[in-house]
């Protein structure tokens, strides 16, 4: 009867995915669930005495995928693990990870200034003890002196405004006004554990069921189909022109509404990512104000993933807020809603693991904007290491101050050096036979398009595999070197890519082009048709 029953409930979801919906795009669906990949469990496990499994958990759990840390990092740390028993156990002495933006985990070390501040306010007690003075810088001391006074409690081990605490907001919001030109309110301000969870908190505010849609750009970072999936919403693609270096054409978000609209789906908010992730491109200001009034036009919920707003590495190129664009057009409160995201864990700060970051929130009415402050009340409040990062990035040390050198150093240094990084991996992925890549202008990303000969395209069909997701693996294997297949952001169909980050440190970057050139080789003449 068990079996019976878990064999029925696969069976209409299986086909509910495939049939009942208007929203598949299941002929070209730029998602990791294509014809090679499939998040169905196998009937195998369907007599399991469990009482929970993967068949009879939510479906919408299982829908969601995430391919930064999904199989290829599996296998890479099952290797690792192989290393570390039996160093010449494999054809490689270590594994090199580009499949995620992590810096820090690969060698970049923190902003000494931050983590003065940091320190002291989780240690208060030694801010008035005279080595203190020795040991921190005069700024760092005094900081953390303000920043404590605002904590409740005066302990970083308290909760806070479920808004994050109102002295922080005061500081990021000045951040932005000083960025933008134009007056921030600390009330548009919320404070999240990194913006992940501020773009879940949207995605839950805006889908009421899979009749709503989300515009995202092809390729996307898998954190907006996996939240949408999870959410229970219809992703809606747009396609960026890889042709013209990832370009974003309003021609192409009005055909994919009206494609949309077409088959009953109300799309309730456009996604843009600037700086690109994982296509590396920044935007125009041009561009940037197209979107706005395309926005305005369509009363569509503007959604800005702005994390890597200070990866910019061409001359040619600035990054703006699309706060500051809808401001300059004449875009006020009542003209268009605008969610901006930002978060510690990139930059030039890369400060992953203590999960800071905040949305700025316009152009909601008050009863909304009652609602989010509801849901992140839910959740008590953010972090406060993270909060007082958060602040601490949209306002750093200034002239004049006593660490604004060693700031403005460091700073430089890592940035300069992600722009050689991104340089060298693009010249080495554009010798490779087959293989384009378009220049990374931002972000810390590159994502190549590699022409895979039919014989490899059909062994990896014989696997059940993606051929982008079968190279990868063949890649890792045989180099340890870790990227990500392109499938797993979606992508034009028939097309394949993968994704590499720039942030291996900058003398583990010739091996990383060496290994992969040597491979690519080899991988290329054992399938050549």
């Amino acid at each position: 009867m068990r079996k019976s029953a878990a064999h029925r409930f696969w069976f209409l979801l299986h086909h509910r995915h495939q049939y009942h919906h208007p929203s598949s795009f299941s002929s070209s669906s730029p998602l990791p669930h294509s014809r090679f990949l499939s998040s169905i469990p196998s009937l195998s496990s369907m007599d399991s005495s469990f009482p929970v499994t993967a068949n009879n958990i939510n479906p919408k759990v299982l829908k969601c995928e995430y391919a930064v840390r999904g199989e290829i990092v599996t296998l890479a740390q099952k290797l690792q693990e192989g290393l570390q028993a039996n160093p010449s156990s494999h054809p490689f002495d270590e594994i090199l990870y580009c499949n995620i933006g992590n810096p820090q985990s690969l060698g970049q070390q923190p902003i000494t200034f931050f983590r003065e501040v940091l320190a002291l306010c989780d240690h208060p007690a030694i801010l008035d003890r005279s080595e203190t003075q020795g040991l921190f810088s005069t700024d760092s001391i005094e900081r953390a002196w303000t920043i404590v006074d605002q904590i409740p409690g005066r302990a970083t081990g308290a909760y806070s405004h479920s808004q994050g605490i109102k002295g922080l907001r005061d500081a990021i919001a000045a951040g932005i006004e000083a960025r933008d030109g134009f007056p921030a309110d600390p009330n548009d301000i919320f404070l999240t554990d990194g913006a992940s969870p501020a773009v879940h908190m949207m995605m839950q505010l805006l889908i009421r069921s899979e009749n709503d849609g989300i515009l995202c750009p092809i390729p996307q970072y898998p954190l907006y189909s996996a939240s949408i999936a999870l959410h229970g919403g219809t992703l809606v693609p747009y396609y960026l022109d890889e042709a013209t270096g990832w370009g974003l054409e309003i021609s192409e978000l009005k055909k994919q509404l009206e494609d949309a609209k077409s088959k009953g789906i109300n799309v309730r908010a456009l996604v843009v990512i600037n700086p690109g992730n994982p296509t590396g491109q920044v935007l125009s200001e041009e561009n940037q104000r197209e979107i706005v009034k395309f926005c305005k036009l369509e009363g569509l919920v503007l959604l800005a993933d702005e994390v890597y707003q200070e990866n910019v590495y061409v001359p040619e190129k600035t990054f703006h807020s699309f706060k500051k664009i809808s401001r300059s057009v004449g875009y006020g409160e009542n003209d268009i809603a605008l969610v901006s995201f930002q978060s510690v864990s990139k930059g030039y700060y890369g400060e992953c693991g203590k999960r800071g970051g905040y949305m700025e929130v316009t152009g909601f009415s008050s009863e909304v904007r009652e609602q989010i402050y509801k849901v992140a009340s839910v959740n008590l409040c953010s972090n406060i290491s993270g909060q007082i990062l958060a602040s601490l990035v949209m306002s750093p040390p200034k002239v004049g101050d006593e660490s604004y050198e060693l700031y403005m150093a460091e700073k430089e240094a890592i940035l300069s050096s992600l722009t050689r990084r991104a340089k060298t991996l693009e010249e080495a992925f554009n010798k490779l036979e087959g293989v384009t890549c378009n220049k990374t202008e931002g972000a810390m990303y590159l994502f190549p398009r590699i022409r895979l000969p039919e014989k490899a395209i059909k062994a990896a069909e014989a696997l059940n595999k993606a051929p982008d997701a079968f190279y990868c693996g063949r890649l890792l294997n045989a180099t340890g070197v870790v990227v990500v297949p392109g499938s797993g952001f979606g992508q034009v169909p028939g097309t394949w890519h993968f994704r590499c980050t720039i942030l291996p440190q900058e003398d583990k970057i010739p091996a990383i082009a060496s290994r992969l050139t040597e491979f690519h080789e080899k991988f290329m003449d054992e399938f050549r048709d």
